[in-house]
């Protein structure tokens, strides 16, 4: 490993981080070598990274000493956080700012931080279009991505900022697969209207930010968006009839009806869909697949992700959702 780049990868036991150090582990003559930063070093997802070569470390996001000392001696760093395990922005802020800081303290070399638009640079809190949510934010999980990308311009950390899109997994993980309405039709459920959603499998985040810090210094200082396959809820649609054999609607409905689902961070994703429909040009626009198929070579349309995880999609057929 001396002779490697080290990248000191946090969130690795999770969807972004877990795709970026398969993508080192599976490129040996790569260059780069992957650090697995996790509180648990004993958990299973931990000892898996471990066998498969991968030096894994015990920090804390929430220690900044921890982080500091887990980003010594290597070049550089991939961060992200998980704003739904608390929902708090102001959480997620902190910890950015801690990683920015242990960064700079490490006198890493290519930070790549994942992080998305302030969407108040679009809909300012005195905009009525969507409700302002926790006083001031328009889509929390969101804005303080955007607004923590100033920590690390502050510290003055070599970073590359990573837009990324709506991951594909949410049809397994996050309860957003078809289901079936009263009439018994499967149906997938959005506010986009006709406009188009940016999505990508989870894993090919990590390969296209290993391809980002594959291309050195880049990208540095620069904004970089992926996507996977920019798709209409009806295309989403027909590919879901296409590759499960069932015929599969797409249910359009207004940003405040699905506001008003009531599962948790309802309103924070009816809000995150509105601003992805009303401001379709820019945000579909700037995340250009052909361009993250340069970082990713076998980036994943959403047909071949589908074929691929069918079997893991949670099918609610017409008898079993009463």
């Amino acid at each position: 490993m001396a002779d490697k780049k080290i990248i000191a990868i946090l969130g690795a036991t999770g969807a972004q981080g877990g795709g970026l150090a398969r993508a080192i582990l599976a490129d040996p003559s790569g260059g780069f070598a992957a650090r697995v930063i996790t509180r648990d070093v004993n958990g299973a997802k931990a000892k898996e990274f471990a066998a498969l070569g991968a030096e894994v470390v015990a920090a804390d996001v929430d220690n900044p000493e921890s982080l500091r000392k887990a980003f010594q001696g290597a070049y550089g760093a991939y961060c992200v956080t998980f704003f739904w395990a608390h929902f708090s922005v102001e959480k997620e802020m902190a910890e950015a700012k801690s990683m920015a800081e242990a960064a700079k303290a490490a006198g890493l070399r290519h930070v790549i931080w994942s992080t998305l638009e302030d969407t108040r640079k679009w809909v300012p809190l005195s905009d009525n279009r969507m409700p302002t949510l926790q006083g001031k934010y328009k889509v929390p999980h969101f804005d303080g991505k955007g607004e923590a990308n100033h920590f690390f311009t502050d510290a003055g950390v070599p970073v590359t900022f990573l837009l990324t899109s709506f991951y594909w997994d949410n049809f397994i993980y996050f309860g957003m697969g078809p289901k079936a309405g009263a009439d018994g039709k499967l149906a997938i459920t959005f506010p986009m209207d006709d406009k188009k959603l940016p999505g990508i499998a989870a894993e090919d985040i990590g390969k296209c930010a290993y391809g980002i810090f594959k291309r050195g210094a880049e990208f540095i200082g620069k904004t970089v968006a992926i996507s996977g396959e920019n798709l209409t809820g009806a295309q989403l649609a027909a590919i879901f009839s296409e590759v499960l054999g069932k015929p599969v609607v797409y249910n359009s409905v207004p940003p405040e009806v699905f506001r008003g689902f009531g599962f948790p961070g309802a309103d924070d994703l009816g809000n995150m869909f509105q601003f992805k429909r009303d401001f379709e040009d820019y945000f579909s626009g700037v995340r250009n697949p052909s361009f993250a198929r340069t970082l990713n070579p076998t980036l994943q349309d959403f047909k071949t992700w589908l074929t691929k995880n069918k079997n893991a999609i949670p099918m609610e057929d017409a008898a079993t959702s009463a």
